[in-house]
């Protein structure tokens, strides 16, 4: 991503709201950031205090790596041998707000869509994009797995968060540069209660489901909901656009975010359905192994039936909500949006098929709530006349209730279950296994019989793959597309495709790649 030509703080904050304590410094900065490992010659430090790291602490660190300037909400430090600005506020926003302006509030020339939920966000965010594509409207796309700006593609990150406040600015700005005229922006709970998503000024608001994940953080799910609600009562502050404004929200009728969504949503709302009267909805819903089909009616009027790739009745919501925004809001026609669905390629780590010519079937998906559990072990189930083997875990420092209910739900649904590591961080690993084999249990599991523990998730994979007999069905669930897991404080490379194909190499005597390495395995790494 290109730097922004330096401009003079003074000026950046007469175009932001009032955050400045104080004299502003007459100095000039080229970017921004909150990490000191990243701060460039030139460069405004924001020192921000969180839970477990003190941005202050850093300040040093940013001065030597060439910070022209630092920003924090308290007064300056002690020495400090660098241009000081106090603001009051929100550290978070006015970091978004002044990312913005140094790439001339970027926002403000697209049309932007922003795309929230517990589960189905990347799905849905992709459809929109490849409808909106097939109808030759120059779209750009920030997921919780890459960037798409024209044909680059940009890695966002390893795990599933919605990006930094400077680089959603720089991406915005890419897509400007670039002739684009929208985007749409894939936006997380933590993304909308931190500020991240702060001076994107959006357009339109759609969301999936709002179900069971981030209590650990939010607190409660009523507060997990205010957060997703953040997206909505933004459209109505959004700044008036040269090319117009849409304040329009989709919700989910079927959902039980939807009262609440639809009392703080603008006025113009779109809703969509699969059992009440919506603006559209589905019905003659046929899920198969290679396709799902519904009828879609959109109206009273017309109606049109739908295939996709993508199986899972739980796609049938995501399909809708993605015609929703791109039909009934951004008059995308609806022949055209149906044909792209039809058209849409697989999204990575999706219900993702791994096949090396085994007798049995073996899929990876990024299920790691109770609910998208559920939805994709009910969905292979219906995808095998064998049993159903799952293998999965739970993350550390996470909504330790998860723990609990997930094993349940594979003790109901699946016929085998491995219960193994996903991201323990500094946890013990040993302790989050046997909370959820307690609840696997509590649940009628029969530790050894149906379900077992194994920390180690290299060998989590081969065990389940080796338990597999012909017309079985084996589903890894939890990592889906990304690309490290963490044990304490270090990311360790992992893919859960390439730890299903090395498996699979190893138990039929085929050339596969290597089982990653993680800090649990017997092996030795490289070995």
């Amino acid at each position: 991503m290109s730097t922004p030509r330096g401009r003079n703080l003074n000026t950046l904050f007469r175009r932001m709201p009032a955050f400045a304590l104080g004299a502003i410094p007459n100095v000039r900065i080229r970017g921004v950031s909150m990490d000191s490992r990243t701060i460039q010659p030139g460069w405004l430090f924001a020192a921000i205090k969180g839970e477990s790291a003190d941005g202050y602490n850093y300040i040093p660190q940013a001065i030597a790596n060439g910070a022209a300037a630092v920003m924090g909400t308290q007064p300056a430090p002690a020495g400090l041998n660098a241009p000081y600005l106090q603001i009051s506020g929100d550290i978070h926003t006015a970091v978004a707000c002044l990312a913005a302006a140094l790439n001339d509030f970027p926002a403000r020339k697209l049309r932007m869509i922003g795309v929230t939920g517990t589960d189905g966000k990347t799905t849905t965010t992709s459809m929109i994009y490849h409808i909106l594509r097939s109808a030759g409207i120059q779209v750009g796309m920030i997921t919780t797995v890459s960037a798409l700006i024209g044909e680059r593609v940009l890695d966002t990150g390893f795990h599933v968060t919605t990006p930094e406040s400077p680089d959603i600015q720089a991406y915005l700005a890419e897509m400007v540069r670039a002739g684009l005229t929208h985007c749409i922006l894939e936006t997380t709970s933590h993304g909308l209660a931190q500020g991240r998503v702060d001076a994107c000024d959006f357009d339109a608001a759609v969301i999936t489901n709002v179900t069971h994940e981030h209590l650990d953080y939010h607190g409660s799910y009523e507060n997990y909901l205010r957060a997703k609600g953040l997206l909505f009562e933004s459209l109505s502050k959004t700044p008036r656009k040269r090319i117009g404004n849409l304040r329009a929200a989709v919700l989910n009728k079927d959902d039980q975010s939807y009262a609440y969504l639809k009392r703080v949503s603008p006025e113009r709302q779109v809703s969509y359905s699969m059992q009440n009267e919506a603006s559209l909805w589905a019905d003659e819903i046929d899920n198969q192994p290679t396709e799902l089909g519904f009828t879609c009616h959109f109206g009273e009027e017309k109606a049109l039936r739908v295939r996709t790739s993508m199986n899972g009745i739980y796609n049938v919501s995501n399909c809708l909500a993605a015609l929703g925004l791109c039909v009934n809001l951004l008059g995308v026609p609806a022949e055209t949006a149906v044909r792209a669905l039809a058209s849409l390629p697989g999204v990575p780590g999706r219900m993702e098929r791994i096949d090396l010519g085994q007798p049995f079937s073996a899929i990876v998906d990024f299920a790691h709530t109770p609910n998208a559990l559920a939805r994709a072990l009910e969905t292979a189930r219906g995808l095998t006349k064998g049993r159903l083997i799952a293998v999965f875990g739970s993350a550390g420092l996470r909504d330790r209730e998860k723990r609990k209910m997930m094993p349940a739900v594979s003790v109901r649904l699946a016929d085998l279950s491995f219960l193994t590591a996903e991201d323990p961080r500094t946890e013990s690993l040993d302790a989050i296994l046997q909370d959820m084999a307690l609840a696997a249990v509590e649940a009628g599991g029969r530790e050894g019989e149906n379900f077992w523990r194994v920390p180690d998730r290299g060998d989590a994979i081969r065990l389940a793959l080796q338990s597999a007999r012909p017309g079985d069905l084996v589903i890894v669930c939890g990592k889906g597309h990304e690309q490290s897991m963490c044990f304490e404080k270090t990311e360790y490379a992992w893919d859960d495709r390439q730890a299903v194909r090395a498996a699979l190499a190893e138990l039929l005597g085929v050339p596969g790649p290597q089982m990653p390495w993680l800090p649990t395995s017997k092996e030795k790494p490289g070995a």
